[in-house]
């Protein structure tokens, strides 16, 4: 991919000291991009200044929250690109906080749109979505025609957030595109609980030598794309004039069940798994099997996952072998 289009040019990262934002911004300043980080950095959320080591005093990081519509129209102006990443990624903690989910999911966008409206009407925008607003499958692999039935309240807010997208390239024609994710993994992603993927938490509990925990009977199927696929996603949509209003989703060719993940994982690195009940709270929202098609943007633009979930996963593990401390 060549990514010289995005030289000198000015970008700005929502989220952008997450796991997604920050390996985004570190394929950028590589590329020579002015690149201008905005994260919250709540606890809760993925934000970590350690994510950005590798380019702490290339990229401008500016300590605000999205759902501050003055901060917005300061930070949109004069940019080239905007990676709309920030997010509440916890489905539990949409159920539990449901109005906060809203604040961040849907609020947080309209004022995001709106700066983009009055203040910079002629950037390029990418809105990082989430499989979530499909909810429980009626077929797989599941494609973007799909119906849209999402189970928890993050899924309804995702939703709206992208609606919002949509609608202001249809009338004021803010030249936005959706990336509908699936599970990504891979260095800098949050392993402090399971809030971004369980997969998260999978990694710290191997590393503390404890068991993985599968919940149920270990049978349902994922899908899983590794962070360096996903950003290549993003800058590939970024730099297309033909996605403009499109929706797409990222997915993987390989269909995981729980328990054949726990075995890549305890291949790579020595551990153990178990089964456990289903938390309730957990279970009520679960969506059973799941893997997304991903022809839609394999045939418009060009991308497909390049990373088998064994070498993705191995790289990840190495990696907070080496940084396990930076991210507790």
């Amino acid at each position: 991919m060549d990514l010289s289009t995005f030289k000198n040019k000015n970008v700005l990262i929502t989220g952008g000291l997450g796991f997604i934002g920050s390996n985004l911004a570190i394929r950028l300043v590589e590329a020579g991009a002015n690149v201008t980080l905005v994260d919250s950095l709540i606890p809760t959320y993925g934000g970590n200044l350690f994510n950005i080591d590798p380019i702490k005093h290339l990229a401008k990081v500016n300590i605000s929250d999205v759902r501050d519509p003055h901060s917005m129209k300061y930070l949109v102006a004069g940019q080239d690109y905007l990676f709309n990443l920030a997010g509440q990624t916890s489905h539990l903690d949409s159920m539990t906080a449901p109005e906060n989910d809203l604040n961040i999911n849907v609020l947080a966008q309209l004022h995001i749109l709106e700066a983009c409206r009055h203040h910079n009407p002629d950037l390029r925008l990418v809105f990082a979505s989430t499989r979530q607003i499909y909810g429980k499958p009626l077929q797989i692999p599941v494609d973007e025609t799909h119906p849209l039935n999402p189970v928890d309240v993050n899924g309804i807010n995702k939703l709206a957030g992208e609606q919002y997208h949509r609608l202001y390239y249809d009338v004021y024609g803010i030249r936005s595109t959706i990336l509908r994710l699936t599970n990504t993994y891979g260095p800098r992603m949050r392993i402090k609980d399971a809030r971004q993927t369980f997969l998260g938490i999978w990694i710290r509990r191997l590393l503390e030598g404890l068991p993985l925990q599968i919940y149920g009977d270990g049978k349902q199927v994922r899908d899983y794309n590794y962070v360096d696929d996903v950003v290549d996603a993003l800058l590939i949509t970024a730099l297309s004039d033909n996605s403009y209003g499109e929706v797409y989703n990222l997915g993987s060719t390989e269909d995981l069940s729980h328990t054949e993940t726990a075995q890549i994982m305890t291949q790579l690195h020595e551990g153990s798994f178990e089964y456990v009940p289903f938390p309730p709270a957990r279970k009520s929202i679960d969506i059973g099997d799941y893997q997304g098609s991903f022809e839609k943007i394999k045939n418009q633009l060009g991308w497909e996952p390049r990373t088998s979930f064994r070498d993705g996963m191995g790289k990840t593990i190495a990696y907070y072998q080496e940084h396990f401390e930076n991210y507790l």
